[in-house]
């Protein structure tokens, strides 16, 4: 019988299960993973992501090309924002938002492009 964190499994059929969970990463990073997962779950944020993924923009271009209130544009960009996804530098008056220079926003941009089964528009260039 294997023993996990003091518990003993009574089914180790893989007979890897002790040495797979030993690396499992903590419940935290499954939260904060969850957490970036939820923001594909609005379609408004996915189209938001979508066009940012392909190029930088303003709030109110953003707003005009999706065809979306100004204020509900601010609600999604906030929100993906905070979650790491988005980034944006302001010059004068106006914020230009584009996608996060991390791995994660990377990812997110290859899962969008492989989803809706299309290259990159920016490839090439």
């Amino acid at each position: 019988m294997t023993k996990i964190n003091n518990k003993e499994i009574l089914h180790d059929h893989s007979k890897n299960l002790s040495h797979i969970l030993e690396q499992m990463p903590d419940v935290q990073f499954f939260l904060e993973g969850a957490a970036v997962f939820q923001q594909l779950c609005d379609g408004s944020r996915l189209r938001i992501l979508w066009l940012l993924c392909h190029c930088e923009e303003c709030g109110h271009n953003i707003s005009a090309a999706l065809d979306m209130s100004p204020a509900s544009i601010s609600h999604h960009l906030k929100s993906l924002k905070l979650h790491g996804l988005i980034k944006s530098r302001r010059v004068g008056k106006e914020v230009y938002y584009s996608l996060a220079d991390s791995e994660k926003a990377r990812l997110v941009h290859q899962m969008i492009d492989d989803y809706f089964d299309m290259s990159c528009p920016l490839k090439g260039l």
